[in-house]
C-alpha cells in the first residue's frame, strides 16, 4: 500500500511540475495569423524565426526532463530513509516484544507451577488472571500449559501427571481460554487455524468436531493432516472416524503421524477392516498396514476381498499383509491371481509364499522356478522351496542335478548357508 501511494504522489507531483513549462511555450506561440503576403514576401526571415521556435520547444522540454530526473531522485531518497526508518523501529519492536515473551513465559511458568503444587491457590489464580490481561499474554499462556504439561509426563508418574493435567484444564476453562482456541479455528488464516487444532485438541475441547471436520475437504494439505490428527485425539469413541469422510489422498506422512499416535497416547485400537471397502484407495491402503500392524487375522475375509481390488498396489499391499500375518488360508487365491498379475505383484506372490511355507505350493514353485526366465523370481521361489523343510531342500537338489535346466548357480546361491 506505502508503494503504491509513493508511485500516486511522483506522478502528481511529475505532472505539477511539468504544467508551468506547457504553459510557457504555450503563451510563446504566436496568437495572430501571419498574412499570406508577408509570408511569401519575406521566406528568408521567417526560415530563422522557425528554427528559434523549435529550440525553444527543444529547451523547454529538456528542462522538465531534467526537473523530472531531479525529483525522481529526491523522492528515492526520502524513500530510501524512510525505509531505513520504518525496518529500525520494527528491529526494535520485535527485540522488545522478544523479551517481553520471554519474561512472562518465566513468569508464567513459575505461577502454573506455584499454581499445581500449592493446596491453597486461589490467590495465585487471581495472579495469572492480573498477568493474562491482553491476547499477546493470554497466547503466551496458553502455550506455557502446554509446555508444562509436556514436561510433567516426563518427570511424574502417571497418577501424578493426570491430576495435573485435569487442574490444568479446569484453569484453562475458567479463564475462558478455550473460547481464543475457537476464535482460531475460525480465522480466514490455515497455520491460525492449525494453532487452534492443537490447542483444542491438547485440552481435549469437543465442541467443535464438525468445525474442524470441515477443514478435511481442504486443498491445504497441512491443515487436512492437522485436522486429522486433532479428530484422532478428540473424537475418544471413534478416533478414525474421519476416515469416513476423507476424500483427499491419505499421504504416507499423514499414516504415519496418525500410527504415531496410536502409540504415544494409547489410543484404542479400532477394526480396521470397517475401511477396507472406502472408496478411497490411500484408506484402503491404510487400513490394510494398520491391520498388519495389529496382527487384526479376524480380517482375513475382507484381505481377501482386496486381493482382487482393481488398484495393483492395493493388491500388492494385501500380498504382502497375507505373508506377514501367515495366512495361509489365502494361498490358493495368491496362487490362482499369480499368472494375471504384473511383475511387482508377482514378486510379492512368491515372497509371501516364502513366509509361509507349505507343502502343497510345492509343485507350484517349481513350476515358477522351471518356466520363468526372470532371475529375481526364479530366486525368490528357490527360496520359497528351501523354507518348506526337508522336502522341499530334497527337490531342489534333484533340480540342480538334472540337466534339463542351468538351476546350479541359483539353486548353489540358495542352499549356502553362508548367504542365507
Amino acid at each position: 500500500m506505502t508503494v503504491k501511494y509513493i508511485k500516486r504522489a511522483v506522478f502528481i507531483i511529475l505532472l505539477l511540475l511539468c504544467l508551468p513549462d506547457i504553459r510557457a511555450v504555450q503563451q510563446q506561440e504566436p496568437t495572430q495569423s501571419v498574412p499570406e503576403e508577408t509570408v511569401s514576401s519575406e521566406n528568408k526571415s521567417s526560415a530563422p524565426s522557425a528554427y528559434w521556435w523549435m529550440k525553444e520547444i527543444e529547451s523547454n522540454r529538456s528542462s522538465a526532463l531534467v526537473k523530472s530526473l531531479v525529483i525522481v531522485i529526491i523522492v528515492c531518497i526520502v524513500c530510501l530513509v524512510v525505509l531505513l526508518v520504518w525496518i529500525l523501529i520494527n528491529r526494535n519492536k520485535m527485540q522488545a516484544r522478544q523479551i517481553e515473551t520471554q519474561q512472562l513465559m518465566e513468569q508464567f511458568e513459575s505461577l502454573l507451577f506455584d499454581y499445581l503444587t500449592s493446596e491453597y491457590n486461589e490467590d495465585i489464580y487471581k495472579k495469572i488472571a492480573r498477568a493474562a490481561v491482553t491476547d499477546f499474554n493470554r497466547e503466551i499462556l496458553i502455550v506455557q500449559m502446554r509446555e508444562l504439561s509436556k514436561s510433567m509426563s516426563m518427570t511424574m508418574s502417571v497418577r501424578a501427571n493426570e491430576e495435573a493435567r485435569v487442574q490444568l484444564m479446569k484453569l484453562y476453562y475458567r479463564m475462558h481460554l478455550d473460547q481464543d482456541s475457537i476464535r482460531k479455528i475460525y480465522n480466514h488464516k490455515w497455520h491460525i487455524q492449525i494453532k487452534g487444532f492443537r490447542e483444542l485438541a491438547f485440552m481435549g475441547v469437543t465442541d467443535v468436531n464438525e468445525k474442524i471436520r470441515q477443514s478435511l475437504k481442504s486443498k491445504n494439505r497441512t491443515l487436512r493432516m492437522e485436522a486429522q490428527l486433532a479428530l484422532i485425539r478428540l473424537n475418544k469413541d471413534d478416533p478414525f472416524g474421519f476416515l469416513d469422510h476423507l476424500t483427499h489422498p491419505f499421504t504416507l506422512w499423514e499414516k504415519l503421524n496418525a500410527y504415531e499416535l496410536i502409540v504415544i497416547h494409547d489410543l484404542p485400537v479400532p477394526q480396521f477392516i470397517r475401511w477396507t471397502d472406502s472408496p478411497n484407495k490411500t484408506v484402503v491402503d491404510f487400513a490394510l498396514r494398520m491391520i498388519q500392524v495389529f496382527k487384526q487375522t479376524n480380517a482375513v475375509p475382507q484381505i481377501i476381498q482386496c486381493l482382487g481390488h482393481p488398484d495393483q498396489e492395493i493388491r500388492r499391499t494385501a500380498i504382502s499383509v497375507c505373508g506377514e500375518l501367515q495366512l495361509r488360508e489365502t494361498l490358493p487365491n495368491l496362487k490362482h491371481m499369480y499368472k494375471n498379475e504384473e511383475y511387482g505383484n508377482c514378486l510379492a506372490i512368491i515372497h509371501a509364499m516364502g513366509k509361509m511355507p507349505d507343502e502343497s505350493m510345492l509343485g507350484f514353485l517349481k513350476m515358477v522356478l522351471d518356466k520363468e526366465d526372470d532371475v529375481q523370481l526364479q530366486i525368490e521361489s528357490a527360496k520359497a522351496i528351501s523354507k518348506i523343510g526337508e522336502e522341499g531342500i530334497s527337490a531342489l537338489v534333484k533340480l540342480m542335478k538334472s540337466e534339463y535346466k542351468n538351476y546350479q548357480i541359483i539353486i548353489r546361491h540358495v542352499l549356502d548357508k553362508r548367504i542365507s
